[in-house]
């Protein structure tokens, strides 16, 4: 039991710092909705702020998957979950403020949801799998 209890430990720091991403993910989706149909500078503004800190989630994310893959070795866990969203991205969102970026910046965003929601997904059922074990070991 004690060689699970340390991965479980990190699989409950990032359940919650997942919600968040997935929440800010979910704000800027909004805010991309709202560029679509005729946003400006300042919607631009709102979406980017809410993608920098969902950023700033994925790279506490994947610092601790990198601590969980060490904890649970042999067990290969993928620790480059990053948003979709590149600089390149950013850049022409904002300088080509059309509908096509807008549609570009949105597909980005929503292939990121789905990244975060399918990780959580998977964390879920680790986590699960280590408590049976527990159990089991009992």
């Amino acid at each position: 039991m004690q060689q699970t209890k340390p991965a479980l430990s990190i699989i409950h720091r990032l359940l919650p710092l997942i919600d968040e991403a997935e929440s800010k993910f979910k704000s800027a989706r909004t805010w991309g909705i709202v560029d679509l149909f005729g946003g400006g500078l300042i919607t631009d503004l709102i979406k980017h702020s809410r993608l920098g800190a969902a950023s700033s989630y994925m790279n506490e994310i994947n610092s601790l998957l990198g601590d969980l893959q060490r904890e649970l070795k042999g067990l290969t866990i993928p620790t480059d979950y990053s948003m979709n969203t590149g600089t390149f991205s950013t850049f022409a969102d904002f300088l080509f403020d059309g509908i096509l970026a807008d549609a570009y910046m949105q597909s980005k965003i929503l292939s990121s949801l789905d990244q975060v929601r399918e990780l959580r997904s998977k964390l879920l059922i680790l986590r699960d799998r280590l408590n049976e074990y527990n159990k089991i070991r009992r």
